[in-house]
């Protein structure tokens, strides 16, 4: 007996709903875990400031702070402007790229778009030993 169209549409569907129910609940579970992982990472931050370190080391891993910098615009006309004035073309993206707007920046310490904004932080990874 062949399996009808019904059986197996019904079955997909029940299988989708199941996926749904798990992915929600994943959802949920990991972003109780992400918190987490947020505080810690932020009290390591914090003992790496407070010490004047760069890397905390234990049997367990290794936690090191680097510099993570972000460049966007609050003002894109001006900015679009800027872009063709200067012909930097590779700053877009769907957002202002973040490797070639840095990589400008240095080569043209004098040149800073109307509108671009910049924030540095120290972030912290942390990898297995």
């Amino acid at each position: 007996m062949a399996v009808t169209p019904k059986k197996l549409i019904g079955t997909y569907l029940k299988i989708k709903d199941r996926r749904s129910e798990l992915a929600a609940k994943f959802k949920e579970e990991d972003s109780v875990l992400i918190e987490k992982q947020n505080k810690i990472k932020d009290a390591l931050l914090e003992h790496c400031e407070e010490h004047d370190l760069t890397q905390c080391k234990a049997d367990t891993g290794l936690a090191y702070r680097t510099v993570k910098t972000r460049y966007w615009t609050s003002d894109w006309s001006s900015m679009y402007e800027f872009i063709k004035e200067n012909n930097v073309l590779e700053f877009f993206d769907k957002r202002l790229n973040q490797g070639n707007v840095r990589q400008f920046l240095e080569e043209n310490p004098d040149l800073v778009p109307k509108g671009l904004n910049v924030d540095s932080e120290y972030v912290i990874t942390v990898r297995k030993q």
